[in-house]
């Protein structure tokens, strides 16, 4: 059970290791770009590629009969995007196993893989463990570390976690047929949450600090892209750096706009801007964009 990329690498990956996938279930596939075509999500791609029958119910919670005439072993899931009944919880005598973005019981929810980019975080992984009602709490199995480089975005990242998830499932998928996996309980007095981001979250929050500012700026990139606005106009930041603790403008004050550098003033310190995009105009690096606009000195980002 999965939709996205992420998902999608572990799929390829098991198929590829001889393992009998009986089904995949995906969430139903969306209108994709500016002319809204509907396309397959990529673990549905992939299925069709190798003959495997594909589920995408609306509403997982009422239509899964499907699964009990599949009659598979056991479930490995992954960013499917449903709440997962207990009924089908139910079916597989080897259990119903989550492959989640994160060391938990840190960052339970939707977002964990950002979340660790948000914060700065050094180290994050996947955990393996057993899917129950409540939300990302069942037992752990094992885990996989993946070091967060400072190069890393959200896109290069999830890329990094497919990878770890795959090495993961690989590595326990014969335990787990074998009923040779122990869990252990989360410690809850542990637990952290990461939330799904709504898109009035993209926009930055310039009562942050310039380290809360740049990770939150690589948390939303590539996709969807964490934004200000420049003269009213929704202006994306891709890609940033921190400079110096300086303390030389307003805050929101672009306070450098030539070869050396697009500097915006935070409330702790000056952030470089190294790939933008403005409202209607492609994205590019901060030298073009101000060949684009000389006259940025000063402006104010809100």
């Amino acid at each position: 059970m999965g939709t996205p990329e992420i998902s999608a690498t572990v799929l390829e990956g098991i198929i590829s290791s001889g393992y009998n996938v009986v089904g995949v279930i995906a969430q139903p596939d969306r209108p994709v770009g500016r002319k809204k075509i509907l396309m397959p999500v990529p673990t549905k791609e992939v299925a069709l590629r190798h003959d495997i029958p594909v589920y995408q119910p609306i509403k997982i919670r009422k239509e899964y009969g499907f699964v009990k005439e599949l009659n598979p072993d056991v479930i490995i899931t992954l960013a499917y995007g449903q709440i997962v009944p207990q009924g089908l919880l139910d079916i597989p005598p080897l259990g119903c196993l989550n492959l989640h973005g994160s060391l938990l019981p840190k960052y339970r929810g939707a977002a964990p893989i950002q979340y660790a980019l948000m914060n700065n975080d050094k180290v994050t992984g996947m955990t393996l463990m057993k899917m129950v009602k409540e939300m990302d709490a069942g037992e752990m199995y094992a885990t996989e570390e993946v070091i967060i480089e400072e190069s890393d975005n959200s896109t290069s990242l999830f890329k990094k976690m497919g990878e770890a998830a795959l090495r993961l499932i690989l590595r326990e998928l014969p335990n787990i047929l074998e009923g040779r996996l122990v869990g252990v309980p989360q410690d809850e007095s542990m637990v952290s949450f990461a939330p799904s981001i709504k898109p009035e979250e993209e926009k930055l929050d310039l009562n942050k600090s310039k380290e809360e500012l740049n990770g939150y700026i690589r948390a939303l990139s590539d996709v969807p892209g964490a934004y200000l606005y420049l003269e009213g106009l929704k202006f994306k930041i891709y890609r940033s750096s921190i400079v110096s603790d300086e303390l030389i403008g307003k805050v929101g004050e672009i306070v450098k706009a030539d070869k050396k550098g697009l500097h915006l003033q935070t409330k702790n310190g000056v952030l470089a801007l190294l790939d933008v995009q403005l409202e209607g105009k492609k994205r590019m690096d901060y030298m073009s964009f101000i060949n684009g606009h000389p006259n940025l000195l000063h402006e104010l980002l809100q």
